[in-house]
């Protein structure tokens, strides 16, 4: 039988503050697009949702890179999708797709996510 090996393993990506802090960023853009109109399921909605999705990847992607160069790029486009998450929710607002709350409460996580993304780009 083989021998386990005693090497303890990373959390790798799931570790990263800045990738928990957008998961959360998903989870709330897609509870808060749920209530989006009917008319909105292949338009804003959805945009908005993968525009979040693609926050959280790109940060995962970025992290399996092995050069600076790759994972800073990574991140950049990791934040150009929280802008356009932001951009959405701007445009969500007007429209009345949702509250001031819940517009309140994606900015500052918005905010949150951006700051740690400074953070972590700043890192390498």
């Amino acid at each position: 039988m083989p021998k386990v090996s005693n090497v303890k393993y990373s959390k790798g990506y799931q570790g990263l503050i800045v990738w928990q802090r957008a998961k959360e960023l998903v989870v709330l853009v897609y509870k808060i697009t749920e209530k989006f109109p009917k008319s909105e399921e292949f338009g804003l909605k959805s945009q908005m949702r993968r525009a979040a999705v693609s926050v959280l990847s790109q940060i995962a992607e970025g992290y399996s890179r092995r050069s600076i160069k790759d994972k800073k790029h990574f991140i950049e486009i990791s934040i150009g999708s929280l802008f356009e998450v932001e951009s959405d929710t701007e445009v969500s607002k007007d429209l009345g797709f949702i509250s001031e709350n819940d517009y309140e409460i994606l900015v500052k996580k918005k905010g949150e996510v951006g700051y740690l993304m400074d953070r972590y780009y700043k890192s390498f």
